[in-house]
């Protein structure tokens, strides 16, 4: 599976976790002791932020990393593969 694809499902299962919880963006970021980009950042996926900012955010929701067989793609997911 691409690590792209799984850094993008994760950032996105933060955002839905974040809303869920009726917090705003900075709101957490103020929670997790990063800044507001950071959290844009790691909803969006970005390979550059780091595991530490992950986990400060995860922390923030009380949440965790587990590890869990990944899944094939969706094909909202790969849309654009073929175009």
């Amino acid at each position: 599976m691409d690590y792209e694809l799984i850094a993008t499902r994760l950032g996105e299962q933060i955002r839905q976790r974040r809303l869920n919880r009726g917090l705003t963006q900075a709101k957490l970021a103020s929670l997790a002791g990063v800044t507001r980009q950071k959290i844009i950042a790691i909803e969006k996926g970005d390979l550059s932020v780091g595991m530490a900012s992950y986990a400060r955010a995860l922390g923030a929701l009380d949440c965790e990393f587990a590890l869990v067989p990944a899944r094939l793609p969706t094909l909202d997911e790969i849309q654009g593969v073929f175009d």
